[in-house]
């Protein structure tokens, strides 16, 4: 099939790559202009670059509601159009135009973590598998008809980046499996359950602040979620910002006020988390590492030199 595929970082590079590796033809790629965004220059792999050294041509968007790139569209004369990680709403006049519509590729198990950084937001919530499904596109964000879809399981130490690499090996077979059954001639897919579905924004650098109010077990989740190369989970002590580079949950049950420096424990510091850590019946979060503002990493038993005082979310 004659195969226009949109996408950015290193998910679309991935389906670039697999569908120049198929036995379908890219005829064009459309993609957007590199980023300042901290989520977007993580796994910035270049489309566009990819593109130009297999001689297809690349036309760059933030948006692709034009005139021209519809116009580029048309001539390209496409059967389908593949999409991963376009960042942008794409008009239906652009998906409904190849004869077979768009595929979009997304890295979750729709219908569940539509949208948005769904890894990151599938680990802080402990499921326990993620994936990466293949559906046709239609007017609503990530629900159309799934073609093909492949999961993994979530590990009890992976970070966002181990999954990250778990579920970026699936875009190959996912994506070319599933232009291999609509190219057979298959044209019904299996309907997406609305009633399971959800829907998450992009992550920012607020949705790394720690609410020591949280069960001990997310804060351990969201640390791990938010491990190298995204940016840390972070608090305050002192008025200065600390990132926390790695923690587990308490062995002990740890009551008091959330955010209290408590007790070392193992090679940790606890932390008393939980909105009813009154009770005395919660696990701590016990910090192992840490970065301070300064950009100095050492373990959290050498910066904590006394127990007492809080870890706060403001300043």
């Amino acid at each position: 099939m004659r195969v226009v595929m949109f996408g950015y970082q290193t998910w679309g590079h991935r389906t670039l790559q697999a569908l120049l590796d198929s036995e379908h033809d890219v005829v064009l790629v459309v993609t957007h202009p590199k980023s300042e965004h901290a989520y977007e220059k993580i796994w910035s792999d270049s489309v566009a670059d990819l593109a130009e050294e297999n001689g297809v041509p690349v036309v760059i968007r933030n948006r692709p509601d034009d005139d021209e790139l519809f116009e580029r569209l048309k001539e390209a004369d496409p059967d389908i159009i593949v999409a991963n990680n376009w960042r942008t709403w794409i008009p239906p006049r652009i998906f409904d135009l190849p004869r077979h519509g768009t595929l979009n590729v997304h890295d979750s198990l729709l219908p569940k973590y539509a949208g948005f950084s769904p890894l990151i937001w599938a680990l802080i919530n402990g499921e326990p598998e993620v994936g990466v499904t293949a559906h046709m596109m239609n007017d609503e964000l990530d629900a159309g008809d799934i073609v093909r879809q492949e999961a993994v399981a979530v590990g009890p130490a992976d970070t966002a980046t181990d999954l990250f690499h778990k579920t970026v090996d699936l875009i190959a077979p996912v994506t070319i499996g599933a232009l291999d059954l609509i190219a057979s001639g298959q044209t019904e897919f299996t309907q997406q359950d609305r009633s399971q579905a959800s829907f998450f924004h992009k992550r920012s650098i607020e949705d790394s602040r720690i609410d020591w109010t949280w069960p001990a077990e997310d804060l351990e989740r969201l640390v791990r979620a938010q491990s190298e190369p995204y940016p840390s989970a972070f608090t305050f002590h002192k008025g200065k910002r600390l990132e926390v580079l790695a923690a587990v949950v308490s062995e002990g049950r740890y009551g008091g006020t959330p955010g209290r420096i408590f007790y070392r424990e193992g090679e940790g510091v606890v932390i008393v988390a939980g909105a009813d850590a009154r009770t005395g019946r919660n696990h701590g979060l016990a910090i192992t590492r840490v970065r301070t503002e300064g950009g100095r990493e050492l373990p959290a038993t050498e910066y904590f030199t006394a127990m007492g005082g809080y870890l706060t979310n403001q300043p």
